[in-house]
């Protein structure tokens, strides 16, 4: 019986820890990136596209703006938004569902292969700042 009501605790409060971290609609403060002190060819070719197509909203190194959310955030790290959902966003667009940003718009202007070299900048920041 006690061992019944320590592991229902325990999955509550992992819920409930949870629901705060992914189901927050109060935008995230800007977070403070540190750079990785190489970035791989792929990656620095998407810091350039990245700089041109997404940091107005995400901030230069991904770290959130008052109009775009941090990439370099636990909610997009790569079992939550696999590198697939970063595909969509460019071409599709987004509905605004983790934060109150608005909808993101397709951005038509960007290619696959810009895509997928912005997705190793991200990656890679994400990586110096233990996201993964």
């Amino acid at each position: 019986m006690a061992n019944g009501l320590v592991i229902g605790i325990a999955v509550v409060a992992i819920a409930g820890v949870a629901a705060m971290i992914v189901g927050s609609r109060t935008p995230p403060e800007p977070v403070a990136v540190i750079m990785p002190e190489t970035l791989t060819a792929q990656a620095r070719a998407g810091q350039q596209a990245f700089g041109e197509h997404c940091a107005a909203c995400h901030g230069a190194q991904a770290q959130g703006t008052g109009q775009g959310p941090p990439l370099v955030h636990v909610i997009y790290e790569p079992n939550h938004h696999g590198d697939g959902a970063f595909h969509l966003a460019a071409r599709n667009g987004v509905s605004a569902h983790h934060w109150h940003f608005g909808d993101m718009p397709p951005v038509p202007s960007v290619s696959e292969r810009q895509v997928q070299a912005m997705i190793a900048y991200v990656r890679e920041l994400q990586k110096a700042n233990g996201v993964f």
